[in-house]
Formats: C-alpha cells, sequence, structure tokens
C-alpha cells in the first residue's frame, strides 16, 4: 500500500482524536457547560441532514438506539428539538430543530469558529487553507458517493 496513504490516515486519526479533544478542553462557551458533545452532534446532524428519525441519528452517531432515546428525551424536554410526523409516512416520527436548538448550535458552532480561528491565524496561510478546503470537498465528495452506493 501506498506510504503516502497510510501517513494520511494516520494524521486525519490524529487530528481528529487530538483535535477534538483540543477543542473540547479549551473552547469556552456557556452552551458547552449546558449541553453535552453528544447532544450538540444530534443538533449538528439535524441542522446538516434535515429531520431524520431517532434509527437514523442513532446510525450517524454509532450507537445504541436506547441512548439516542435517552439524548432525544433531554433535548426535548429543553425544547430544543421537536417531534413531527413523516409527510411521507404519518406512522414515521422525525426528530427537527426548533427555533432554540438553532440558536443553540449557532452559539456552539461559533465558539469552535472562534478558537480554530486563533489557533490557525499564525500558522496556516491562505494557500494552505484552499488547499485543504479542495482536499476535503474532494474527501466528502467521495465518501458520499460512496454511502450512496452502499
Amino acid at each position: 500500500m501506498d506510504e503516502r496513504l497510510i501517513e494520511a490516515v494516520e494524521l486525519f486519526e490524529d487530528v481528529m482524536v487530538f483535535g477534538t479533544e483540543r477543542v473540547l478542553k479549551n473552547v469556552e462557551a456557556d452552551v458547552w457547560q449546558e449541553y453535552s458533545l453528544e447532544q450538540i452532534q444530534v443538533l449538528k446532524l439535524i441542522s446538516k441532514n434535515g429531520a431524520l428519525t431517532a434509527g437514523v441519528i442513532a446510525e450517524l452517531q454509532g450507537v445504541h438506539k436506547s441512548a439516542i432515546s435517552n439524548r432525544l428525551k433531554k433535548l426535548e424536554e429543553k425544547a430544543l428539538i421537536k417531534i413531527v410526523k413523516s409527510e411521507q409516512d404519518q406512522r414515521t416520527k422525525l426528530v427537527d430543530l426548533t427555533e432554540k436548538g438553532t440558536e443553540v448550535l449557532k452559539e456552539s458552532d461559533q465558539a469552535v469558529y472562534a478558537y480554530i480561528h486563533d489557533l490557525f491565524a499564525n500558522h496556516v496561510k491562505d494557500e494552505e487553507l484552499d488547499n485543504f478546503l479542495i482536499m476535503f470537498r474532494k474527501i466528502k465528495s467521495i465518501l458520499k458517493l460512496e454511502g450512496e452506493r452502499g
């Protein structure tokens, strides 16, 4: 196997693990004190994909449906999500964001973006950021295409 690909995978894993850990430790936002990372991730998934079933959310987060049920219950109690019936099948329940959920997610995103901006400020050149965007758009496109096939 191509040594560069092996290194790329290892670097990607390192960035995901250490990057997530560093962000969790260093981002200062009230919203992160009030809601868990898993709850914020649920909001992010719904925001990116539109209303989803609990089963799809569980699959996307890689957890059992019982774990999602508990998260959704807490998010619903906090008025961040609402349960709606599917327009295609009235028996299917979908999880969607409320206006408050959208605001909480926006607050979380702004805190992360500010932290990353400050972290990269004197270390990443515009050209490097452009190359990063090109590569990650390509990876996203490949992964999305493979997801649609499988």
